[in-house]
């Protein structure tokens, strides 16, 4: 499945909220730098839909706020 986010970095809670279908607005505390706020957004996506970080993975965006996120096994 691939779904679409936008991502806001340095927020105080980490949160998936859905803004349409298969869209997510996506919060997490973590900054963008060396990569750590995309490292975040997988954890937190992966959380969200009860699968492992492993099956998560960005397809498009690594360096933009709106990214396109591939989820294996759903």
């Amino acid at each position: 499945m691939r779904i679409r986010i936008h991502v806001t970095t340095g927020s105080r809670m980490v949160s998936v909220d859905g803004i349409g279908p298969l869209e997510f607005r996506v919060r997490v505390r973590e900054r963008p730098v060396d990569g750590r706020a995309n490292e975040a957004v997988i954890r937190a996506i992966a959380e969200h839909f009860d699968v492992p970080p492993s099956a998560v993975r960005i397809t498009s965006g690594a360096a933009s706020r709106t990214k396109v996120i591939e989820i294996a096994d759903l």
